[in-house]
């Protein structure tokens, strides 16, 4: 693993991206097995393709959507209310595995 560094995340791109890329893998098989894997998929690649994490500081991950993520699911017929709250577990979900990738916490919740 490579050692943290704040403002290296600030390019996290250039830095990190082996460690982005598992973090968001391990975040979809997680969701995959928890979840209607074809509204996992779709949000996967038409709301979280286009999403952006940040280092909050102390550990926290923030990870910001691209505006009106429902109107970007095309792939799937799913509730407002449904989607709400599939992505919102999936974005926790994805915090948790940015922590543990980047060595702020030793294990899965």
């Amino acid at each position: 693993m490579t050692e943290f560094d704040a403002e290296r995340f600030e390019d996290k791109y250039e830095h990190y991206f082996p460690e982005l890329q598992r973090a968001y893998r391990q975040a979809f098989e997680t969701m995959n097995d928890s979840y209607d894997s074809e509204l996992v998929h779709a949000i996967d690649q038409q709301i979280l393709a286009e999403s952006e994490p940040f280092y909050e500081g102390e550990g926290e991950f923030r990870v910001e959507l691209p505006d009106e993520p429902a109107e970007r699911l095309s792939a799937v017929v799913v509730d407002t209310e449904r989607l709400e709250g599939v992505l919102e577990r999936y974005v926790e979900e994805l915090r948790t595995q940015l922590r543990s990738v980047f060595g702020f916490e030793n294990s899965h919740r």
